[in-house]
């Protein structure tokens, strides 16, 4: 086989625009009905354009001098960087936690249809 024979190379994945900013951003809450109510919120509220539920887990920490291990409940919502402000102002008011866990990771590939979804669906913000 030439290489005018092949077929040309897959494309890479997509870099991420930086205009489109998508973020993945991550808390944890002590039920599941808690985790729900955070979910519905940010995605009713155009913050974030899904979320998804993982849980329980089991977390190990530190807390007031004292080691802890406890049940939770995982909740990584798709969001952009324009809407991220008000997403983490959201969920601190609403979360059960004096110290909430929000982490929010930059998407640096993934796929065009997706990220462009994504940016499509969070129009608050």
């Amino acid at each position: 086989m030439t290489s005018a024979d092949r077929p040309p190379p897959s494309p890479p994945p997509t870099p991420l625009d930086p205009e489109l900013g998508v973020l993945t951003v991550l808390t944890t809450v002590d039920s599941a009905e808690a985790a729900a109510a955070l979910a519905r919120g940010a995605v009713e509220a155009r913050l974030a354009a899904c979320a998804q539920i993982s849980g329980p887990v089991t977390s190990v920490y530190h807390w007031k001098d004292a080691l802890e291990t406890s049940q939770e409940w995982q909740v990584l919502f798709k969001t952009t960087t324009a809407a991220y402000p008000a997403l983490e102002a959201r969920l601190t008011a609403g979360h059960p936690y004096d110290t909430p866990e929000i982490i929010a990771t930059p998407v640096v590939r993934g796929s065009a249809d997706y990220l462009a979804w994504v940016a499509e669906e969070v129009t608050a913000g």
